[in-house]
């Protein structure tokens, strides 16, 4: 059976679209469920479902033209907009000083950026500073080092009231390849010790130009805001820069 050119490049787009490129393995991250489909629609919460490892632009290419999307609730640049309420059984709990063992699956290598960092979910910004940032993370062009895809990350000193409640803060792994414009989250829920036992927080929001801005630029990212204090910093040092490719 012979094929055109022009079905044979869309069956490749398509596959491309739909193979996940990174995801945390552990600790367990949110994914999809009831509460992601009744904010984000069908179409979107079944892409994810299917491939937990998708970037955010190939969602809002998804959402763009679905009637049950809900930019403002769903919020795809906080933990990609998986929810809470699905994950209210997978809470960790930590403690200041606490060394956290990660695994993360780069399924496909794309160059870029990254970081893990604490975030404020009712206002999706950085707490403090990445607890470790990666200058160039997913190299496609050279063997990926082991640590970015196994680590440890420390938990600081100063979460104990902030995130004392399940859903306040949530641990984010934030890979932005700006070489091929795909942006990946995962989460991991949290709390600080003794912070058990209290409500779940509100599901975070964002403003209404916030997510006219995500439905209209559905190629665009908007990485977390950055709260500044004195937590300390560990950064990755950066390769030497290789030539960039543009598979996807």
């Amino acid at each position: 059976m012979q094929y055109s050119s022009f079905v044979l490049a869309a069956a490749a787009g398509l596959i491309t679209n739909v193979a996940g490129h990174g995801f945390l393995a552990s600790p367990p991250p949110r994914i999809a469920g009831d509460a992601m489909k009744a904010v984000c629609g069908n179409q979107v919460f079944s892409n994810q479902a299917s491939d937990n490892g998708g970037n955010i632009q190939g969602m809002l290419q998804v959402a763009k033209s679905q009637k049950d999307f809900d930019p403002v609730k769903c919020n795809v640049f906080l933990c990609k907009g998986f929810q809470f309420a699905d994950n209210a059984k997978n809470i960790q709990t930590y403690t200041a000083g606490q060394v956290v063992p990660y695994k993360f699956d780069i399924r496909a290598p794309h160059t870029g950026t990254a970081n893990i960092s604490v975030i404020d979910t009712a206002t999706n910004s950085i707490i403090g500073e990445p607890l470790l940032s990666f200058a160039m993370f997913a190299d496609n062009a050279k063997t990926i080092p082991e640590d970015q895809r196994t680590g440890s990350f420390t938990i600081p000193t100063g979460l104990e009231s902030k995130c004392a409640t399940a859903g306040s803060c949530v641990i984010q792994h934030f890979w932005d390849a700006r070489s091929i414009d795909q942006t990946y989250e995962s989460c991991i829920d949290f709390q600080m010790g003794g912070g058990g036992g209290g409500a779940a927080a509100p599901p975070a929001t964002v403003t209404p130009a916030a997510a006219a801005a995500a439905a209209a630029v559905p190629a665009g990212n908007a990485p977390p805001k950055v709260t500044p204090t004195t937590f300390a910093t560990a950064k990755k040092a950066a390769a030497t820069p290789a030539p960039q490719s543009n598979c996807s």
